[in-house]
């Protein structure tokens, strides 16, 4: 029975319910991430340009930053056009396969920006306890490796959690809210899921909070140091960085604690819905707009630019 049931969930769509209805203030609700949708791929792509254009940002901290534009860029770019073109065309399916990529991309980049916000918080941390050894131990090698290594432990959970999602027989109606994530596959299951309901929770404790520990520990050592420092231009450069990598670090781990480390017996529609459009697209507007706006060498680069091409 349990085979049937899984090849029936293996051959059968998905129904996407979506974010918005098709009442006024959802259209305008709509229209309105939308263009913040835009909005998000234009900063994070202009980001990453000025990154390789300018020599000056060929640092540790500024690679680290485009592998972050990266990550938001994947995150966007694997649920809102498909929410788009479904709630456009009114045809909310999702194959198996479009699901099952949905999901595994979503948790892969959920991972990856977990241990890549602790190796940001580490580079900082070296590059102001540290700033005689900083070439030596931020290292291109070591660099690339921090990354290579963020992003296989964020590949290696989503592998489990695809693996183990589908493989759960469905006998309830195949619609999802939303887009395909741990929360709403789980709910479909006609299985007992309770004890991977666990896992995923003790799991979350590793996935999240170590590399938040690892976070705080070096805020709090960096914070130390600045204290001491005796250069006014050192402190503010410091604690102008410290700050950004703090406000997206709050922003990010505000919204993954929320859905991953949320029992479903606490969650509800209306709860799910907001955190979703805030994890999927305020989070990636907001990451550039706080790493630029605040920081003198990005709006400098972006002035050559724009002298570059005569705007």
């Amino acid at each position: 029975m349990a085979m049937e049931l899984w090849n029936h969930t293996f051959l059968s769509n998905f129904i996407l319910t979506g974010l918005f209805s098709y009442s006024p203030s959802d259209l305008f609700l709509f229209f309105l991430v939308l263009l913040a949708s835009v909005a998000t791929l234009a900063g994070n792509i202009l980001f990453l340009l000025l990154i390789h254009a300018d020599r000056r940002l060929h640092t540790p901290m500024y690679f680290f930053l485009s592998q972050l534009s990266i990550m938001d860029l994947t995150l966007m770019c694997t649920v809102v056009p498909k929410m788009a073109a479904n709630f456009l065309s009114g045809h909310k399916v999702i194959s198996w396969g479009g699901c099952a990529a949905q999901f595994f991309l979503v948790v892969m980049v959920a991972g990856a920006e977990c241990f890549l916000l602790a190796v940001m918080a580490y580079d900082l941390y070296v590059a102001v306890c540290y700033p005689l050894r900083y070439p030596v131990l931020m290292n291109w090698k070591t660099c690339f490796l921090l990354v290579l290594a963020s992003w296989g432990v964020g590949m290696a959970d989503s592998v489990i959690d695809v693996t183990m999602v589908f493989s759960f027989p469905c006998c309830r109606s195949l619609e999802v809210d939303n887009f395909c994530e741990v929360p709403a596959l789980l709910h479909l299951s006609c299985a007992d899921t309770s004890l991977f309901e666990d896992l995923i929770y003790a799991c979350c404790v590793v996935m999240l909070l170590l590399p938040l520990g690892v976070i705080v520990t070096s805020y709090a050592k960096v914070l130390t140091a600045v204290i001491r420092m005796h250069s006014t231009e050192g402190n503010q450069k410091a604690l102008t960085t410290c700050s950004s990598h703090l406000t997206v670090v709050g922003l990010y781990y505000g919204g993954a604690i929320f859905i991953y480390m949320q029992w479903s017996s606490t969650r509800t529609p209306a709860g799910n819905r907001a955190t979703s459009i805030f994890y999927t697209i305020v989070t990636p507007i907001l990451n550039p707009l706080i790493y630029s706006l605040r920081n003198r060498e990005v709006t400098r680069a972006l002035r050559k630019m724009n002298g570059r091409w005569g705007v």
